[in-house]
């Protein structure tokens, strides 16, 4: 047999925008993955529509580079709370993780998370600072911070002596003392050095390489051991179906070959596998075998599961299962019933909803889908709203029309019996004139302040607070803060039920029938309303038109029409000035709604209702609830 391939699994971690998916960037860069002449875009590693959108990533991705005869394979992980699951699955494949940390912020609520799943799994990490080119730099004290959180969650000796190199992913540099990048000025605005993930000024990440090397063994020769490969992730494609992605602890896997399933359930089941896929760069290669500590894609077993261990049929060797984290939001998935209904969708009936819901299931493990007692609605259980909005959105754009409902938390109960509710840790950072809004705002959500602190005219605020508490609150802390404040936040723990949470103050304005929504008739209205619709806006009885400024809900016509008979007015329609009317993205519209409210979801138009559309239904029902 040939001699192994040197192998290592890194995965990049770090709290959202702290530089990993451009740092991979610089990896494939100056491991010569791309043609000198090619177009490279930014976060190449991005490649879901939403995520370059956003600028987050979202779904883990894997690609491998070679150094010093070393394969090094690597996987972006995502940064944001609400896609945890994936950051749990990846720790049990990896050798080692690069933990990056911004010169400035400092570690952040994600950062603490996604460190204490690699501390559990045994891994020593290589810390990374990046941004050293941040006029607020403040390098020393982010490391010392990054060596308190090490030791908060309780890291080994070994792991306390986690090597530190300095960077710029953003140059495609990296250096093992910050002096060396002393005299880099990236500059700011006109002056501002383009990306440049190659490398800057002599300087390139060939550091972080060497250390990357030197501080993993390449993975141990166990290829003449019986079979053994647990699937982290799974992936779906059109013409081969599921596919299942992990790293194989022994032996090796074939194309072909007869394998054991070692279910969740503790039953074995005989499965034939078909390709098996590495990555070579950023793309996925079909190779004849693969060998142990190589990342593989298999394909061909229908059923497989994420935990579930690939195993020899003669000497199966199941793997403890990977365990991941509860659901904290649900809402209600329901077809959409509006008089415009079916208008735009291509998919609009239950059976086309359920069909998508259960195809997200074969790689979203983190989610839940339930059936409810209406054939028409099903409960979705997730991470956060930024997990449901995603998966809503993909499915906004495949061309399917639904509507959803206020996203709920779900209590757990203790042994006594009492309610126990998700909460959260968040992280503020805004304006010192802006601090005391904040802190009010929070308290009446239940918040407590844990730390406060403050430096150069900005206050850095750390709450505990309820889930329920922060739903429908960052469109309002981005008003009071004047767009200026951030707000970073990752689920806590469950603890005891805070009491009753006050909703949104102001009421709604309702559309009294069906119509298209005239200047005249806006502007009338627009007096006492915030409008959500404009001139040419065609709406419908029960459809959500604007915020009324007082706290209960108005009726209102925004149809209306000028009589024909007022002749002195007759030109005057060229003369009004309408206010411009908010609009929502699908996060604020599920923020904005309460409970007795949908939103509409269309793959052209986002639209807020009533669930009851008739004013005689909503009067009747409100007299059965008081």
């Amino acid at each position: 047999m040939s001699k192994k391939e040197k192998i290592i699994n890194i995965a990049v971690i770090a709290h959202v925008d702290a530089g990993k998916s451009t740092l991979v960037d610089a990896f494939l860069n100056q491991s010569g993955v791309f043609r000198a002449n090619e177009e490279i875009v930014d976060c190449v590693m991005d490649s879901d529509d939403i995520e370059r959108e956003r600028g987050i990533t979202i779904y883990s991705k894997n690609c491998s580079i070679m150094h010093n005869g070393v394969k090094i394979n690597i996987v972006d992980t995502p940064g944001h709370a609400d896609f945890s699951s994936e950051v749990e699955r990846i720790m049990k494949t990896v050798d080692t993780v690069i933990l990056l940390v911004d010169s400035s912020e400092g570690p952040m609520p994600q950062t603490r998370f996604v460190l204490k799943k690699s501390l559990e799994q045994g891994i020593n990490p290589i810390l990374f600072i990046n941004k050293l080119d941040k006029k607020d730099a403040r390098i020393d004290e982010v490391v010392d911070e990054v060596y308190e959180l090490f030791m908060d969650l309780d890291a080994s000796d070994e792991q306390l002596d986690f090597p530190i190199l300095y960077g710029i992913a953003r140059q495609g540099v990296a250096v093992r003392d910050p002096k060396e990048v002393a005299d880099v000025l990236i500059g700011e605005g006109e002056n501002k050095i383009k990306k440049s993930p190659q490398g800057f000024g002599g300087l390139d990440l060939t550091p972080l390489f060497d250390t990357i090397i030197e501080h993993c063994q390449p993975y141990p020769d166990l290829n003449e051991e019986p079979l053994q490969l647990q699937v982290s992730t799974l992936a779906y494609d059109d013409y081969i179906g599921r596919l299942g992605i992990g790293r194989i602890t022994k032996g090796i896997i074939k194309e072909g070959q007869t394998v054991a399933v070692a279910k969740a359930d503790g039953s074995i089941a005989t499965r034939k596998v078909n390709q098996v896929f590495v990555y070579r760069g950023l793309k996925r290669m079909a190779v004849p075998q693969a060998e142990c500590g190589d990342i593989v894609v298999v394909s061909g077993i229908s059923d497989i599961s994420i935990g579930e261990t690939i195993c020899d049929p003669q000497d199966p060797q199941p793997m403890e299962m990977i365990h991941i984290e509860e659901p904290t939001l649900s809402m209600n998935f329901m077809v959409n019933k509006s008089p415009f209904a079916g208008k735009v969708g291509k998919y609009v009936t239950s059976r086309h909803i359920r069909e998508r819901l259960n195809k997200e299931l074969e790689v979203n493990v983190g989610m839940i889908v339930e059936e409810t007692d209406s054939t028409d609605c099903f409960k979705v259980s997730g991470r956060g709203e930024l997990h449901l909005s995603i998966l809503i959105e993909n499915m906004r754009r495949e061309g399917y029309e639904l509507a959803v409902s206020k996203p709920e938390v779900i209590l757990h109960r203790d042994e006594n019996g009492k309610p126990l509710e998700p909460i959260e840790e968040v992280v503020i950072t805004v304006p010192d004139e802006y601090a005391g809004t904040v802190i009010n705002k929070l308290n009446i959500r239940k918040g407590l302040m844990t730390q406060m602190s403050g430096e150069n005219g900005y206050s850095r605020i750390e709450y505990l607070v309820p889930t329920r508490g922060l739903l429908g609150y960052r469109s309002e802390f981005i008003n009071d803060t004047r767009g200026e404040g951030t707000m970073v936040r990752r689920f806590d723990s469950f603890d005891e039920y805070k009491g009753e949470i006050p909703q949104r103050v102001n009421g709604v304005a309702i559309a009294q029938e069906e119509g298209v929504c005239t200047p005249y008739a806006l502007f009338n209205i627009g007096e006492r309303v915030q409008m959500f619709v404009e001139p040419g806006t065609k709406v419908y009885e029960g459809m959500i038109v604007g915020m009324n400024s007082r706290n209960d809900d108005m009726v209102v016509n925004p149809c209306k029409a000028k009589k024909a008979s007022n002749m002195r007015a007759a030109g005057s329609d060229e003369a009004i000035k309408l206010s411009p009317a908010r609009t929502f993205t699908l996060e604020e519209a599920l923020e904005f709604i309460n409970d007795d409210e949908l939103v509409e979801i269309t793959p052209d138009d986002i639209r807020l209702r009533k669930k009851l559309l008739h004013e005689l239904e909503r009067r009747r029902s409100g007299r059965t609830h008081a």
